[in-house]
């Protein structure tokens, strides 16, 4: 379950990771009660700074996927690990001296989600350069491990701050200084003990060559259709727990963290199930889908806080199930020089379904209430689900009929 941890620049990696993915998820937390403040409790205000955190990826993911390609990746990751750690600072001294207006937050959110665009597809395609292609799957369920684990105790620790140190404004600040762990990961780590692919020349045509790659593979399309759909309401489900635990069952800032955490405790045991698995399969990553989209459905209808606590806990495993296999089935399929590409494709459309999905859930959940934005979403996950295996097999039919022709 834990092999990748032998490599000592790994070991380093994930360290820092624990750190700053706990930062991460006090301000995700902080952030998101700021806003229900500034707006007096708006979901479409919640939704709209979830779309404009994800915005970027859905503009410009693919453009940093070429960047990741072309250039080294640890450099990369340590210049953008720097600038988002300045956003986090930004926010808390708006936040800490009464500054911070709801357009401070959308601002902030933005450009987050434009450093994301370089970050995360260099991120995701610098662990095999750590560990190597026969570690590549436990190192990413291990990664999500951790992430998961911060998402644990990350929300419930913003909880109980909130409430001891009077509102989320130091949330930030804590999250700023959070990143010089991870920076410091990268800056020591022993530079003769990576395997880092030979960077691929600037030229021509590198964006369509990576989209022509994945479109001609269906065992690439599928779980890229796949996780698009499933992306699209996971992101406004977890924006949904802040409306569910407020507004549906009255609960207060250290509640609330609590349901987040119960979310993130599934999240964590599936991806620990995850890494002691040798490789992902399809039936893997259909009943993640299903299961996620039949849980969410489940939890929108939950009579009383404890069962919906309860059903947060399987809802998360099954995410976190369909997400590790797709990454793992993707990273594992694609050629060296065009990991960076296709991750970035990959985050895209991993990411770049909130900026849609999270509107429409916050107007439905602001017209018909919290539970119908919840069922709403379970619903078009389990029928997206459907259109991801109809879609691969038409668009995969045609780039064949048109090479033979």
């Amino acid at each position: 379950m834990f092999r990748s941890l032998r490599i000592r620049n790994y070991r380093m990696y994930a360290a820092g990771g624990i750190v700053t993915n706990t930062g991460t998820w006090l301000q995700r937390t902080a952030q998101d009660w700021l806003v229900l403040d500034l707006t007096h409790g708006s979901a479409s205000a919640l939704g709209t700074t979830t779309a404009l955190q994800f915005l970027p990826m859905l503009l410009f993911g693919m453009f940093g996927g070429v960047l990741a390609d072309r250039y080294p990746k640890r450099p990369i990751l340590i210049t953008a690990q720097s600038i988002m750690g300045l956003l986090a600072l930004s926010l808390g001294v708006l936040t800490m001296t009464g500054a911070a207006q709801e357009w401070h937050v959308y601002l902030m959110a933005f450009l987050l989600g434009v450093i994301s665009c370089v970050e995360v597809p260099t991120r995701q395609a610098f662990v095999v350069e750590m560990v190597g292609r026969g570690d590549l799957p436990n190192a990413i369920a291990l990664n999500s491990s951790i992430f998961n684990l911060a998402r644990v105790v990350g929300p419930a620790l913003a909880g109980v701050l909130m409430y001891l140190l009077g509102g989320p404004g130091p949330l930030f600040l804590l999250n700023a200084l959070s990143f010089v762990a991870v920076i410091a990961s990268l800056v020591f780590m022993r530079a003769s003990e990576l395997n880092p692919a030979e960077p691929v020349p600037r030229a021509k045509g590198q964006l369509r060559e990576g989209l022509r790659y994945v479109l001609g593979r269906e065992d690439l399309l599928m779980p890229v259709l796949l996780i698009g759909f499933v992306s699209m309401f996971s992101q406004s489900f977890s924006m949904s727990i802040a409306l569910m635990a407020r507004e549906v069952f009255k609960a207060d800032a250290s509640s609330f963290g609590l349901a987040s955490s119960m979310f993130a405790v599934g999240a964590l045991g599936g991806a620990l199930l995850a890494a002691r698995r040798a490789r992902p399969t399809r039936r893997l990553l259909f009943a993640g889908a299903i299961g996620f989209g039949l849980f969410q459905i489940a939890t929108g209808v939950a009579p009383f806080y404890p069962a919906y606590l309860a059903l947060l806990v399987p809802a998360g495993i099954a995410l976190i199930t369909v997400n590790t296999a797709a990454n793992a089935s993707v990273q594992m399929g694609t050629s060296p020089v065009m990991r960076g590409r296709i991750m970035g494709i990959y985050f895209l459309v991993f990411t770049g379904g909130a900026p849609l999905g999270a509107p429409l859930v916050g107007w439905l959940s602001d017209l018909a209430g919290p539970r119908a934005g919840v069922v709403l979403s379970g619903a078009l996950v389990l029928v997206g689900t459907g259109l991801a295996v109809l879609l691969t097999r038409l668009i995969t039919s045609r780039v064949r009929a048109a090479a033979v022709a």
